[in-house]
């Protein structure tokens, strides 16, 4: 088996990591460059022992360079996706793979027109808390799901220097609300029906600090989207309800349960219990002859890792994981997620 050699553009946190780990510990691909506009960066690389490229006019001109992967800022990802793939390399790109539907489709036509390999690292759909939500909604283990959310919170605000300006593309719409809505669409097999969102600024910064987005799918089903980077307490990274029963995951620890309700011709009606100055039967506790706690799924992709499927789809092995119409109706959401935020309406 012959190797995929991929040249790094762009040597900060994701792209180190990549060319450290999700490519240069991997069997089917290897790191064999790597280039930053940065001379610190580079210098950091060169220290490291990899292999650094002069320019990215050097890096496309190599014959041996198979593929590239663009770690760099939101902006810039497009004129250098195009310019790789005119140079006949493959290519991956970090997400959000560009700001617009209509610079993705400019991009998408070039791999098309050159015969090169496009696709966009959406990392998030092997991640296990998602595959375990996956699993409940794919074997109905608590029903039909009717009701969904999800969400990550943090209290450090916005990472980094240049996810703070708009001009490339920061905010976390763009940054961690691609991985989430990638998640969504991913799981749900309908089409949304309409999308209302509002963004917060509350920490001062150009572009939104945390935002919240409710999607509605023609099957009925509803989700709640959310990212906070000014939360000092999280609420649960998952809740989902079903027609039987619920399920919560409360972070990437995977802890969590579930609870399904047992279908029973007797029911048992629950204790009334106190709350604050009254009684309530509605909000108690179900007897626990009505309820059965659950494992979480174990929660396994049945799919390949992301840079096998890369090796596979270059080689005509199989069809990528992470589709390029699925990244395109990520970003068709986000823009109405900006343009329901920007109004204030429902965008259907």
């Amino acid at each position: 088996m012959k190797k995929i050699k991929f040249v790094v553009i762009g040597f900060g946190g994701m792209g180190s990591y990549h060319a450290r780990d999700l490519i240069g510990k991997n069997e089917f691909v290897e790191t064999y460059g790597v280039y930053d506009i940065d001379g610190a960066k580079n210098q950091q690389a060169t220290e490291e022992g990899f292999n650094v490229f002069e320019s990215y006019e050097a890096v496309l001109a190599d014959e041996q360079v198979d593929a590239i992967l663009v770690a760099t800022p939101n902006d810039v990802h497009k004129d250098l996706v195009i310019q790789a793939l005119h140079a006949g390399k493959h290519v991956v790109c970090e997400k959000p793979v560009t700001m617009s539907v209509a610079d993705f489709d400019e991009m998408v036509e070039v791999a098309d027109e050159t015969g090169q390999t496009l696709m966009v690292h959406q990392n998030r759909r092997w991640d296990r808390d998602f595959l375990m939500i996956r699993e409940l909604y794919q074997n109905q283990i608590i029903g039909e799901l009717f009701q969904l959310e999800s969400r990550v919170h943090g209290a450090n605000g916005i990472p980094g220097d240049w996810r703070h300006l708009p001009e490339y593309g920061g905010g976390m719409v763009l940054d961690w609300g691609v991985h989430l809505l990638d998640q969504l669409l991913f799981l749900v097999d309908s089409p949304v029906k309409s999308v209302y969102a509002d963004l917060s600024y509350v920490l001062g910064d150009p572009v939104d600090d945390g935002f919240v987005s409710f999607i509605t799918f023609e099957n009925g089903l509803r989700a709640q989207i959310e990212v906070g980077t000014s939360n000092f307490m999280k609420l649960p990274r998952w809740y989902v309800k079903g027609t039987q029963g619920t399920a919560l995951i409360q972070d990437w620890d995977l802890s969590g349960q579930v609870i399904k309700q047992v279908v029973t011709d007797e029911k048992v009606e629950p204790t009334p219990i106190q709350a604050g100055q009254g009684l309530t039967k509605t909000m108690a506790p179900p007897s626990e002859e009505m309820i059965e706690p659950l494992a979480l799924p174990e929660g396994i992709a049945e799919f390949p890792e992301f840079y096998e499927n890369v090796y596979q789809v270059i080689n005509g092995l199989n069809e990528p994981v992470v589709k390029n119409q699925e990244v395109r109706n990520v970003l068709q959401l986000i823009e109405e997620i900006f343009e329901s935020a920007e109004g204030n309406r429902v965008v259907n």
